[in-house]
């Protein structure tokens, strides 16, 4: 196959993650030892930067700016929820996107993100071939939230992991303080899928941690959840909780008190299910109660980088270079976990289309038989996800990030 001679254009979609800049790093290092490849340009929050013609473009940054990108929490070239539509439907916004692509000699398209963005790669590498335009087009996984298929895990979830993991230790120790003390319920990012809610439960491998934990895999009782909070009180004048913030009841009903709001994929905005909860303990049980919300911290928490999670998003993002170079396109960058100890993976490549507006749930031997905490076979999944120390760089106290020039 002859070689293709073209800039890569870049960009970062959905919600950020402590590491997804270290992707970026690895498309951007990478890039640089193929000489087929010009420019690295990447879109100022994603897609509609691309729509926009607003870019970023990395032959203009310094190095630090560069090495930076590796502790840098949330999309450093920003982001977006952008729906694109079928082209057979409406194809204005490919039109508009086969123009740049041209004008800029676009050659290679890399777009870092989780289901909706392999949703958008889909679409687009659909349109490039559907008009003969010669341009690959690689997926790289980006998602906290780990329900990606056909991956073992997501860049972005062992640090998130870590920081629920060691935050749950810290709170618990706090609650220590008192001889009567509260329940708490600590709310956690993860809509259908509960891998975030999970990752408390590593926690208890210090022997301090959470009693209780809910997924939204499993359908929520409010009157199961009274009683076990009540038993757990009962014994240790104290309750830590951890909770999703997608849990249902059997319904199918969010019990969070949801704002209504739907972003472009038609998610409804979630929020408020541990105020909830912690109020229903306190009215029907009259137990004092405290509610933690993670929110944004979770995916924002670079001072607790996995070591493990940034190397491997590096990897991904060097990976989706490779696989362009030699041809491939329409796929997506999966990790295959080879073995656990030592941990060990390799890279791969999964067609897009069978990645894109699907999730992965916790499976039901991960969680154990009350429906409340979980099983070894997951701590044994999530604990390799979690090693190893990336630590800040810090000038006068303060962290050190990216700051990219226009």
């Amino acid at each position: 196959m002859s070689k293709l001679q073209g800039n890569i254009l870049y960009g970062q979609s959905g919600g950020p993650t402590s590491v997804i800049n270290a992707s970026a790093y690895g498309v951007i290092k990478e890039a640089k030892k193929h000489k087929e490849i010009g420019q690295v340009i990447a879109m100022k929050h994603g897609i509609k930067g691309a729509l926009n013609e607003e870019f970023f473009f990395i032959d203009r940054q310094d190095e630090e700016t560069i090495e930076l990108l590796k502790h840098t929490p949330g999309s450093a070239f920003g982001s977006v929820r952008y729906k694109l539509k079928d082209f057979r439907e409406d194809d204005s916004n490919y039109l508009r996107l086969l123009y740049i692509f041209k004008k800029y000699n676009i050659r290679y398209f890399f777009y870092n993100g989780g289901n909706d963005s392999m949703d958008t790669c889909a679409k687009i590498a659909d349109y490039m071939k559907h008009i003969d335009y010669d341009c690959r087009i690689i997926g790289i996984p980006k998602t906290i939230d780990n329900d990606l298929p056909h991956t073992d895990h997501t860049p972005g979830y062992g640090s998130a992991a870590k920081y629920i993991s060691n935050t749950m230790m810290e709170i618990c120790y706090d609650m220590l303080a008192y001889p009567n003390g509260k329940v708490t319920i600590v709310e956690i990012m993860g809509r259908h899928a509960g891998w975030l809610t999970a990752a408390a439960g590593i926690a208890n491998l210090s022997g301090i941690g959470p009693d209780l934990i809910y997924f939204p895999e499993i359908p929520f009782s409010v009157e199961k959840f009274k009683e076990n909070v009540n038993q757990v009180y009962q014994k240790k004048k104290q309750c830590l909780v951890a909770v999703s913030e997608g849990i249902t009841n059997k319904e199918g009903i969010f019990i969070s008190s949801s704002s209504g709001y739907r972003d472009a994929f038609g998610h409804f905005q979630l929020g408020g299910v541990a105020s909830k909860l912690a109020g229903t303990i306190a009215s029907d049980l009259g137990i004092p109660s405290r509610s933690v919300e993670f929110s944004s911290t979770q995916r924002a928490a670079a001072h607790l980088q996995s070591l493990t999670d940034v190397n491997e998003a590096i990897q991904v993002g060097a990976y989706a270079v490779e696989a362009a170079i030699k041809g491939k396109s329409n796929m997506m960058v999966t990790i295959q976990r080879i073995k656990n100890d030592p941990y060990e993976v390799g890279y791969s490549l999964h067609p897009l289309i069978e990645c894109a507006n699907t999730e992965r749930g916790v499976p039901r031997s991960m969680i154990n038989a009350e429906a409340n905490g979980v099983t070894q076979e997951f701590i044994d999944y999530a604990l390799p996800l979690i090693q190893g120390e990336n630590p800040p760089k810090f000038k006068g106290g303060i962290q050190q990030f990216s700051k990219l020039k226009d």
